[in-house]
């Protein structure tokens, strides 16, 4: 990632130095995720969809920890991989929209509810600045090279309510928790690195 761009990576230090956290990354394009590996204090696995997991790309994202999900139905083997990455005091990145947008966090996923309440583990959010400045590119699907990307990790905080319960009223209230945080860490983000 540095020799292709510039990264400026503020707050990295917020990260938990130890046991399971949930990274919840803005995601406006491809590069976002290995952006937040390359530049993570900790190794990050991501969930990422089925569908990059193709030719050489496959045995290399295996290779590194990444998880491969079926978006099509409630994918149990990648859930179960994943609960499992925090259970081992891992670092699971996930883009709570579920898909490539805006990268404003405006339409969650309960998906990250589950994993923060499920695995017990804070989530830290992090936004990704400037990967989707179309202005100067060379290569249609990257950002223009050696561009400043701003990646900022926020304050880590607890989703559930401390109760241990996981029910559907638990995740909703969840989710409603984290879109708040999110939503706060991308503005606060945004002012700090002026984008």
């Amino acid at each position: 990632m540095y020799g292709l761009f510039r990264p400026r990576v503020l707050g990295s230090w917020r990260m938990p130095a130890a046991g399971p956290v949930i990274l919840a990354v803005n995601h406006s394009h491809n590069v976002d995720g290995p952006m937040v590996m390359g530049v993570s204090p900790r190794p990050v696995h991501f969930l990422i969809k089925q569908e990059a997991f193709v030719g050489p790309l496959d045995p290399f994202l295996t290779g590194i920890g990444q998880v491969k999900v079926d978006r099509t139905s409630a994918d149990r083997t990648a859930i179960t991989r994943a609960l499992g990455i925090l259970d081992d005091g891992g670092v699971l990145g996930i883009f709570p929209e579920g898909s490539r947008g805006e990268g404003d966090f405006a339409s969650l996923r309960a998906g990250l509810a589950y994993f923060a309440v499920r695995g017990g583990a804070p989530i830290v959010p992090v936004a990704v600045l400037g990967s989707s400045e179309r202005q100067g590119r060379l290569v249609k699907g990257l950002p223009p090279l050696r561009s400043r990307i701003d990646v900022v990790f926020g304050e880590p905080f607890d989703a559930g309510d401390g109760s241990g319960r996981r029910t559907r009223k638990v995740l909703d209230e969840a989710t409603e928790r984290i879109q708040k945080q999110l939503t706060a860490h991308l503005e606060n983000a945004r002012r700090l690195t002026g984008r």
